[in-house]
Order: structure tokens, then C-alpha cells, then sequence
């Protein structure tokens, strides 16, 4: 169906126009193409020239990065992609979730708003990039765009760098959307309900109860809550809701961070170590892990957690790991980023 029409009283000269829409775009961190050197490479540079990410001189990083690092972590990298990589789609569980996420938000958006609203996905680094997600809305005719990073807790590092790319990407268009972009979610009662459902869902599926829940999320580095992020506040946060709502005494939920990379020091206690440490100090042989900060399984979780993490758990005398998984598009999830952008839309439809 022709979507597009000539203004009311143009001349007949005039060029047709699409209808008017609202975008909803929702960001994820990124994947690359694929998981050989040179895909790793272009995605790991990308990536890891951020200065949102690391914030070290250019003058200092960038021979480090391009000389050392970017010559060997592209084989490191790519030997966990592949342990995780979707064969039969030729994609990273990542973009396949990603996708199936846009679905059923066009699906439950489209129930409640109707053809007015578009929905699509676009990542921070890789493909599909921002800006050319952002050309194709403003070209099928949206005048207003919500760009929803979904990341629940802020970080300079994931929501600010994924709003900083939208941005860039408005700067570029002849006609300029209105925009809005939405906010972190980490205390919204419906993400917390649907995280506490997938803890409940978990926990019946498992003969022994674990001793401990550990709520793991992506690390930073310590310095950058001393400049004032709000990362480490919010995840706290989003593990005593969690808690809460559960019903649980503070002795059997845990916040840990994980993802450390370079010499200084992150936010502690760090994942890997803590459930050694629970497991060899604590007797604690039995846990679940659950990673509260991503929105998708991804790298982080399916190889990290669900590999490497696990194997310090059992080598440290652990004897039983449960990986729960993230709520990718679980239909409480969906229900609860649906709620969010609603609220967000607010007097656009």
C-alpha cells in the first residue's frame, strides 16, 4: 500500500509525502557481523574507541588499542562469539533476540495505538547502526521519534553513548524529527515484576533451592561513580526491589558486577571471584545468577556468565549453577517495555 500523498492544496508539481507517524526506536550495545578477526576487529574498534567507554587520551589509548589489543582480542573475542553464535540465523543471539523484541513491541504497540506508530531497532555499534535507522524513519514519515536505549540502569557507558549516536544521527536529517528519548527504567514496577516472574518461573524448575541469589551486572570502573554516574545507585536499587518484591530476608540476594577489563579497579565485589569466594568461605554450593542490567542474553551472559563464571563457581567446589536467563521477549517484558514507551509517548498520540 502507497503510504505517501500529495499535501492538501500543493501544486501538482509538488512532491508526494508520507503519511505522518511517531518512531519508537529501541537501542541495543551492538554485535558484530560476524565472528572471524576482521569482523571482530572493525566491531571491537568501534567499540572500544568510545570515549564514553574508555575515557583514557586518544594520544594514550589509541596506539595501545590499535597496536596490542585490536591484534589479539579479535581471536579471544571471536572464539566466544562462536561458542554462543545463532548458526542457523547467521547472527549472535543478540540481534536474533533484538529482533524478536521488535516484534512483539510493533505487535503490542500497534494493538494499542494502530498503524500511527513505527517500531524498529537499531544498535550502538555494528549493524544496523543508529544513523541509518534514523534515515529510514524520517523517510516512511515519522515527525517524532522516541529513542528507548534499552538499558534499565543509566551509564555514561551504555544509555549516554546510545543517546550521543541518536543524536548525531538528527544532526544529519534536512527535516528534523521531534525527539524524545527514554529514560532508565531500574525502578519501574512492571520491569521488576517481570524480573521477579523470572526468578519465581526458575526457582520451580529447580529441585534444591539455591542458597543465594547472585544479581550480576555489568561492571564500570570505580572512578567513574566517584565522577557522578548513577550506575552503581540504580542496580542496588534494582536488586533491593527485586528483593522486595519477592519477599526474600537480604541474606539470600546478592549485587555483584562483572565484565572487568584493564588494570584499575571496578566496582566490587566482582562476579567471578564472589562465587569462588561463596563457594570456598561461604558453603554456599548451590546458587542462581540472574543479570538484572542486560535486557537481551548476550556475550555477557550466555558465554561469560553461563561459561566462565560457572566455571569458577564448580572449580572453587560450587555443585549446582543456575543460569536464569535474561527476559529477552518474554511477554512480561515486552508488556513492561510496551508500559514504559506509553508513558513516554505521552501527548504524541
Amino acid at each position: 500500500m502507497n503510504d505517501s500523498a500529495r499535501p492538501t492544496h500543493a501544486p501538482k508539481d509538488h512532491p508526494t509525502v508520507p503519511r505522518e507517524k511517531v518512531g519508537v526506536l529501541i537501542a541495543n550495545l551492538g554485535t558484530p557481523d560476524g565472528y572471524d578477526y576482521w569482523s571482530m576487529r572493525r566491531y571491537l574498534n568501534e567499540f572500544l574507541s568510545d570515549r564514553r567507554v574508555i575515557d583514557y587520551a586518544p594520544w594514550k589509548w589509541q596506539p595501545l588499542l590499535q597496536a596490542i589489543i585490536l591484534t589479539k582480542r579479535p581471536f579471544t573475542s571471536g572464539a566466544a562469539y562462536k561458542s554462543i553464535w545463532n548458526e542457523e540465523a547467521g547472527e549472535s543471539p543478540l540481534m536474533t533476540i533484538t529482533k524478536q523484541q521488535c516484534a512483539a513491541l510493533s505487535a503490542a504497540l500497534a494493538e494499542r495505538y494502530g498503524d500511527g506508530v513505527m517500531v524498529d531497532f537499531c544498535m550502538r555499534y555494528g549493524n544496523p547502526s543508529t544513523r541509518s535507522k534514523v534515515d529510514a524513519m524520517v523517510a516512511a514519515g515519522c515527525t517524532k521519534i522516541l529513542f528507548f536505549p534499552l538499558y534499565p540502569q543509566y551509564a555514561g557507558a551504555t544509555s549516554a553513548t546510545a543517546n550521543d549516536e541518536f543524536f548525531r544521527a538528527l544532526t544529519k536529517q534536512v527535516y528534523q524529527p521531534a525527539a524524545r528519548t527514554v529514560p532508565a527504567y531500574f525502578d519501574h514496577p512492571s520491569y521488576v515484576e517481570a524480573l521477579a516472574q523470572s526468578v519465581e518461573r526458575a526457582y520451580a524448575g529447580i529441585d534444591n533451592r539455591p542458597d543465594l541469589l547472585i544479581a550480576s551486572y555489568h561492571g564500570m570502573p570505580q572512578r567513574y561513580l566517584m565522577n557522578g554516574d548513577p550506575y552503581h545507585c540504580q542496580c542496588q536499587k534494582t536488586t533491593r526491589l527485586l528483593r522486595e518484591r519477592l519477599g526474600w530476608p537480604q541474606t539470600e540476594i546478592r549485587t555483584t558486577f562483572q565484565s572487568v577489563f584493564g588494570p584499575e579497579e571496578w566496582l566490587k565485589p566482582y562476579t567471578v571471584k564472589e562465587v569462588a569466594r561463596l563457594a570456598q568461605e561461604e558453603g554456599k554450593t548451590r546458587i542462581a545468577v540472574i543479570a538484572p542490567a542486560f535486557s537481551a542474553d548476550c556475550i555477557e551472559t550466555l558465554e561469560e556468565i553461563n561459561e566462565e563464571i560457572r566455571e569458577s563457581f564448580e572449580h572453587a567446589g560450587g555443585k549446582e549453577f543456575t543460569y536464569i536467563p535474561c527476559l529477552n521477549d518474554e511477554p512480561a517484558h515486552i508488556a513492561a517495555l510496551a508500559e514504559v514507551i506509553g508513558e513516554n509517548l505521552g501527548g504524541w498520540l
